[in-house]
């Protein structure tokens, strides 16, 4: 049995299904209109200024995979600048990026 649950104001659906007694669930998301905006935001220079520039467009299941390989909580990403930025110079993520500096 496989439910899938959408999340109202997101494009994150979650997954649940029950295989062989156990219960497992997953997030699922369609990352190419974030892509399709990455690239739009990077041709047009984003907004940026002085203080502060546009540095990437991530979906949220990409932060979710990133904090489950990460071991940690969401709640430590937000407050750990260390892990966005391994997040922008992650080579397999640069497709997300609009900044293209260094961060």
């Amino acid at each position: 049995m496989k439910s899938v649950i959408h999340n109202p104001g997101s494009d994150l659906k979650t997954v649940v299904a029950l295989e062989d007694g156990k219960l497992i669930t997953g997030s699922v998301q369609d990352a190419t209109p974030y892509l399709e905006k990455a690239a739009r935001l990077r041709i047009d220079g984003g907004k940026q200024d002085k203080d502060m520039w546009h540095a990437a467009h991530f979906p949220a299941i990409a932060v979710e995979l990133y904090c489950n390989r990460a071991g940690i909580e969401f709640s430590e990403f937000m407050q750990n600048k260390a892990h966005v930025r391994r997040m922008l110079q992650d080579p397999d993520l640069s497709k997300f990026r609009v900044f293209e500096g260094r961060v």
